[in-house]
């Protein structure tokens, strides 16, 4: 299991600066955000440290969005048994939408890990709004190495660059 990580602190410090600026400017949007899903496209088998960093990231993206203001994460424990049939949310032919509906979300979020070997990964985060099905925000890093570091400072970067900048 990882320690606990160097990211989040570091990351929320850089972020509320501008967070403070942007939830008076805004108000935040009900968002349904999927637990991040692992595609493993490699020969090796998921090890318990890509298990623990597939969730690590869920809680990391949760914490940045909620410090962000922009967003504010309802719950969809209630769609869980509808959740769990959906093998992979990134990849469900807009059935995320749906779901973000039933949970009463303005947008919903997803996010993936995609692992080609353990050189070379990619981090991928979409927020689509629930009403026009339009993707509002997203992009895509690749990283090199499959370490807490790297995965880490690929979500920082999707975040400070993609997500909560203003493009995307």
């Amino acid at each position: 299991m990882r320690a606990k990580s160097i990211l989040i602190p570091a990351l929320l410090a850089a972020l509320s600066l501008g967070s403070a600026r942007t939830a008076v400017a805004e108000e935040a949007q009900s968002a349904a955000l999927f637990d991040a899903v692992f595609v493993n496209a490699s020969p090796q088998p998921t090890s318990p440290e890509e298990t623990a960093r597939i969730q690590h990231l869920t809680e990391a993206l949760k914490t940045a969005l909620d410090k962000s203001g922009r967003y504010r994460i309802v719950d969809i424990a209630p769609l869980k048994s509808q959740i769990d049939g959906v093998k992979d949310i990134h990849d469900c032919n807009g059935c995320e939408i749906e779901l973000a509906q039933k949970a009463g979300a303005q947008v919903a979020i997803v996010a993936w890990a995609q692992k080609i070997s353990n050189l070379i990964l990619n981090l991928n985060i979409r927020i689509v709004d629930v009403a026009t099905g339009k993707t509002l925000k997203g992009g895509s890093v690749d990283i090199r190495g499959n370490t807490d570091q790297s995965w880490d400072r690929g979500l920082k970067y999707l975040l400070e660059e993609r997500v909560l900048d203003g493009r995307g």
